[in-house]
């Protein structure tokens, strides 16, 4: 039984810290993906990690998410390979360092405003996680947190009662 509980509290151990590092971020918060829009000012004080994920929401058939290089960024230009992201609510996970950048493929949506350029960090040295709103874009972790307090809770009251 001791093993079994030491077992259980080991993984939790080294599984709650991933959970609760990694943030879902909705681009554009509440606007999605769209054009006329300032993310660059979006982006103004996050911090994006790897593991971290991005979400475009768009109206489907309207517009697209294509990862660009600095270059078709700057220029506006769709890749000369790769296909577009086109389900409206497109999630990509962050799994390198570095700039990313992104932009519409539509017509004229890039020009508009319709591309984002993030710089991903690998965390290693990243600050304690701070309470968000979901108005920040991210989505708090903190049920993930009171779930694993709350397990930590009774696995020790378990472990007093049982020794």
């Amino acid at each position: 039984m001791l093993v079994s509980m030491i077992a259980v509290v080991a993984a939790l151990a080294v599984l709650a810290p991933t959970m609760v590092s990694a943030k879902q971020y909705v681009v554009g918060d509440d606007k999605g993906w769209t054009k006329d829009f300032d993310y660059t000012t979006w982006t103004a004080g996050k911090q994006f990690f790897v593991g971290d994920s991005l979400v475009f929401n768009y109206a489907q058939g309207g517009h697209n998410v294509f990862k660009v290089n600095g270059t078709d960024f700057m220029q506006c230009s769709k890749p000369l390979v790769g296909a577009p992201l086109t389900t409206g609510s497109d999630e990509i996970t962050l799994k390198t360092t570095g700039r990313k950048w992104y932009i519409c493929g539509v017509a004229g949506h890039c020009a508009s405003g319709q591309k984002l350029v993030i710089t991903v960090s690998d965390g290693s040295a990243a600050p304690a996680p701070t309470p968000t709103s979901p108005s920040t874009g991210a989505v708090s972790r903190s049920i993930i947190n009171a779930g694993f307090a709350a397990a930590m809770v009774v696995v020790g009251f378990f472990g007093v009662v049982m020794f």
